[in-house]
């Protein structure tokens, strides 16, 4: 009879195994897919100053982040009624990700793709069915959803595929993003011994990881709509199945923090844009990662500040999951009051650096970039 201590030692290697394999897939298929893409014109062209690159460059990425993720949950996972539901919903998904990259879909073709992804995968039994009762956020009180769960679901599923997706706007950025919300998700789910939704987290970690080598800045392939609605899509079911159905820790809570700057980031680019009386999917330049580089960060910078804040989301989740709510929160707020006083002392001192340079009657590097961008708005 195995023992807990095997046990434990079992699924870590379970999880190593199916970590490595995805990461061998994804790291070998990505030159593959490259050369595919440029065959079928799935090239990315600079054409608005949203754009931070000045050539174009091959999308489809997400193909070899799906194959990796795909060949090591066939290998090492089991699949569940829930299992088959996710990995039909991604082949969904990435069809519909394809046909972007490759033609340019209209958004109301694209939404209508997710939501079919999300009903594939609400009709395998993936629901929330109960949350954390906010009001009782420090005690044990729930809220079950009833003939809300589907609606719900549906909305969390469609919500955070398309929050994912919106911030791939810097070489890295939501692959690197979803590589951590999957290892924060990973500990979790091995806390609370939540083995088969372990391996599949560590198969998506390890497509991610693959593919980063490439898709860092200077990227030579983008992962597109493809990979970034899959990382949407792969993170957002799993998040049902792994945090929100177990009573251990604060549902309500955690899959939020986990998810945190997508969320946020998304959830501002509504509100900002429906002030400005504009639709709300249109796309502009004032997202987070964009606010940094007017800063006059690179985008190796700005990249490694939202990686920073990423992680530490990751370990509040984390912290929230084992030790309880107010020492994740205090740490949070730590953290953000760290953060902010951070981009106020970056802000001031690019400001100064800014006037120095303009009282010597030198062209500073960041400025000229700004101008640059300026000039290209219509």
């Amino acid at each position: 009879m195995l023992t807990d201590k095997t046990l434990s030692l079992t699924l870590l290697v379970m999880v190593a195994v199916s970590m490595t394999a995805a990461f061998v897939m994804s790291f070998a298929a990505t030159p593959v897919i490259k050369t595919f893409a440029r065959k079928i014109g799935a090239m990315d062209v600079p054409r608005d100053d949203r754009r931070m690159h000045d050539h174009p460059i091959p999308r489809l990425g997400g193909l070899a982040i799906f194959l990796g993720f795909l060949l090591s949950v066939l290998l090492f996972a089991q699949i569940t009624k829930q299992v088959r539901g996710i990995l039909l919903g991604s082949v969904v998904i990435v069809i519909i990700g394809v046909m972007d990259d490759t033609f340019t879909l209209k958004p109301w073709m694209k939404l209508l793709g997710q939501i079919a992804a999300a009903v594939i995968a609400i009709m395998h039994g993936i629901e929330i069915n109960v949350l954390t009762n906010p009001i009782q956020l420090f005690s044990e009180g729930y809220l079950v959803l009833n003939w809300l769960s589907l609606p719900i679901t549906l909305i969390w599923i469609v919500a955070i595929t398309n929050a994912v997706n919106l911030i791939d706007g810097l070489d890295g950025l939501s692959v690197g993003v979803s590589a951590i919300a999957s290892v924060t998700m990973l500990v979790i789910s091995l806390l609370v011994s939540e083995s088969n939704v372990a391996i599949i987290l560590a198969a998506l970690v390890g497509a991610c990881v693959g593919f980063i080598p490439y898709n860092i800045n200077p990227a030579k392939i983008f992962a597109g709509d493809t990979g970034a609605l899959l990382l949407g899509y792969i993170l957002s079911t799993m998040s049902i199945i792994g945090l929100f159905k177990t009573y251990a820790i604060i549902s309500f809570a955690v899959p939020f923090i986990v998810l945190g700057l997508p969320i946020f980031d998304t959830a501002w680019a509504f509100f900002r844009r429906i002030a400005k009386g504009q639709k709300p999917w249109m796309p502009d330049r004032q997202h987070l990662h964009h606010r940094l580089m007017n800063l006059g960060l690179s985008q190796k910078q700005a990249v490694a500040i939202l990686y920073c804040v990423s992680i530490v989301l990751g370990l509040s989740a984390v912290v929230l999951a084992t030790s309880g709510a107010v020492k994740a929160l205090i740490f949070a707020l730590c953290f953000i009051v760290a953060a902010a006083g951070g981009v106020l002392i970056m802000r001031s001192s690019l400001k100064n650096h800014n006037h120095t340079a303009k009282d010597n009657g030198e062209c500073n590097v960041s400025d000229a970039g700004l101008n640059r961008e300026d000039k290209e708005k219509p």
